[in-house]
């Protein structure tokens, strides 16, 4: 199991939106790739696709308010040599585009990369019209789909960059509101391996997105009362790292999963996928619980659909409990 030390203050972290590391990463992803396009759907200041636009004017297709289309439009660009980047909020992304994308893209295998923006609750006002909390499960269904969800700013910029180096369609999932830095430029970071980022005998706690810092801030609490808890930074949903899980498994006897999307077919149910057929042990999730979302402030919401660090440190301990009885 890779163990990386984070490098990150826990009590007062530097906060940058996940948005901001696609844009970065799809510049640079132009840069070195001259065939990397992009194409928006009348959004593209709110997903960050406007600094790519003025990078590079020649390389960016407004397709308009026709989500469908803009698919096909990305198919055929990819026929030609292109690596098309198709950026909308993740709703109507992966919700009303999910045909195309099924039978266009996936069907033939094409080197088409989704960025789905808005993802979860913490959205914040834009209300439950707007927030993407279904859309791991949708994708990670698809054939040939990879899906990524990256913790941070940061780390949105390497899986950025990482899904254009490789051929085959791909989803990356970020969010809107401004989120903890937890990595840095030189924390590692491979599409479909999960890396430890604390290590802990006791209970192991396997987080996406911005659950990540939670699950840290989680492990500190454990801690003081004499739990310890190992960290999972589990970015890459599909294809996902059964070794590490398995390992971790095995190390720990018991798990929490913890994710910003619907509890079921999300990051959760896939390692619980894993599991079940490898190392049964006990597992508590923690993630939406068959609702929609609503409008509110982003950390009352995280608070009121139970996504908080205390929210893991109580399903660890219900883990803990099974595991002892």
């Amino acid at each position: 199991m890779e163990i990386v030390k984070l490098n990150v203050n826990l009590a007062k972290p530097e906060k940058v939106p996940s948005r901001d590391g696609y844009g970065y990463g799809l510049i640079d992803a132009g840069k070195l790739d001259k065939n990397v396009v992009a194409l928006g759907a009348d959004i593209t200041a709110s997903v960050r696709v406007d600094w790519f636009q003025k990078e590079f004017p020649d390389r960016f297709y407004s397709i308009g308010i026709a989500e469908q289309n803009q698919i096909g439009v990305a198919a055929g660009m990819s026929l030609m040599g292109k690596v098309p980047f198709v950026t909308n909020y993740g709703v109507f992304l992966a919700g009303r585009d999910w045909d195309q994308i099924r039978t266009t893209v996936c069907y033939s295998n094409l080197n088409v990369k989704l960025g789905g923006a808005h993802g979860g609750i913490s959205v914040g006002a834009d209300g439950a019209t707007h927030q993407a909390l279904e859309e791991i499960a949708i994708m990670r269904c698809l054939p040939n789909m990879k899906v990524v969800v990256p913790a941070d700013a940061v780390e949105a910029r390497k899986a950025t960059l990482a899904i254009a180096s490789i051929y085959g369609p791909a989803y990356i999932r970020f969010g809107r509101e401004k989120v903890p830095v937890i990595t840095d430029d030189s924390t590692s970071f491979e599409l479909g391996k999960a890396y430890c980022c604390r290590d802990g005998s006791d209970v192991a706690l396997v987080a996406c997105g911005a659950m990540v810092y939670e699950a840290l801030v989680a492990a500190e609490k454990l801690a003081a009362e004499g739990i310890s808890a190992m960290v999972i930074n589990n970015h890459t949903i599909k294809p996902i790292d059964k070794d590490t899980l398995i390992e971790a498994a095995y190390k720990t006897g018991c798990m929490v999963t913890a994710e910003e999307h619907q509890l079921m077919g999300g990051m959760g149910s896939a390692v619980l996928e894993v599991l079940a057929q490898n190392c049964p042990i006990p597992v508590k999730m923690v993630g939406i619980e068959d609702r929609f979302g609503e409008s509110g402030d982003p950390d009352q919401l995280m608070h009121v659909f139970g996504l908080t660090s205390d929210h893991i440190v109580a399903a660890a301990k219900e883990a803990l409990a099974c595991k002892n009885t």
